[in-house]
């Protein structure tokens, strides 16, 4: 894959969706490095703790956080698709506020409505496989690196907030069922992480799935360190509180969002001619 600087647009090829000829020579989502992976379990971190902070300690509870946050995500939401590249100053706070909308969602529905998490847990699955159904059917590709498109750009931040809810439904689903504590919780969902890996790199794993199932776990991942660090000792954590937990880590992201952002070395091209692979 190649780099290029410009931000001109790309011509369209015969056969591409209608909106192809906005389509720009870059992605708008980085490049899935160590550094994506470090940022974004960050971000799910500081998306449970902050939906904690918020609910409980700021006394807005569910409803007033989620409206709230939701209005701050579609702030930062304009501006990322008004966007003309990636950028890491845009990108990761919309990560992070989807994290925590996508957090709030899952907790109302279970304790402001009484869902079952096993109902909250299938029914974002299969909304969530729905939108890459859709998505693929009229894009003909699901690989981050062809986020090039309004289109495209659509139905990528309706999947990353699918994954956060169907992520902390399903976490406190197993979580509940297998009382592992947040620590063993941790290092149970890390391996299944480094396993996704070692069937992409070692057996050939598709790319695009191996993606969005670390993408999927890596939430509930977040969620279990948050609130080891964030959770009472008498609970199993470390009770250094969700004020204190969510502003280490949102420093931490902000460090090396800043980083990215002088290096630029996340921006990801989409390859020249494969607009319908995967």
């Amino acid at each position: 894959m190649t780099y290029e600087t410009s931000e001109s647009q790309v011509v369209p090829e015969a056969g591409q969706p209608s909106d192809s000829r906005d389509r720009l020579r870059w992605s708008k989502v980085p490049e899935v490095t160590l550094c994506f992976w470090i940022i974004k379990v960050l971000c799910t971190t500081v998306g449970e703790t902050a939906a904690d902070l918020l609910n409980e300690k700021a006394g807005l509870g569910p409803t007033g956080a989620s409206v709230l946050m939701s209005a701050l995500l579609a702030v930062v939401l304009v501006v990322q698709f008004r966007s003309s590249a990636c950028r890491p100053g845009v990108y990761w706070p919309a990560v992070a506020l989807t994290s925590v909308v996508g957090t709030l969602i899952s907790d109302n529905l279970a304790d402001t409505m009484g869902v079952p998490l096993e109902t909250s847990t299938t029914v974002f699955a299969i909304v969530l496989v729905v939108v890459f159904v859709v998505w693929y059917r009229r894009e003909r590709t699901l690989s981050i690196h062809h986020v090039d498109t309004t289109s495209r750009e659509s139905f990528y931040w309706l999947a990353v907030l699918f994954t956060f809810a169907l992520g902390t439904a399903a976490g406190d689903l197993v979580s509940e069922h297998m009382e592992l504590g947040y620590w063993l919780s941790a290092v149970l969902l890390a391996t299944a992480i480094a396993a996704v890996a070692l069937a992409h790199f070692a057996l050939d794993l598709d790319a695009v799935w191996s993606f969005w199932i670390a993408y999927v776990l890596t939430r509930p991942l977040g969620a279990s360190i948050g609130d080891y660090l964030s959770q009472p000792t008498a609970d199993g954590g470390l009770a250094l509180g969700t004020v204190v937990t969510s502003t280490l880590f949102t420093a931490v992201i902000a460090a090396l969002v800043i980083y990215l952002s002088v290096i630029r070395r996340d921006v990801a091209e989409p390859e020249h001619g494969s607009g319908h692979t995967g």
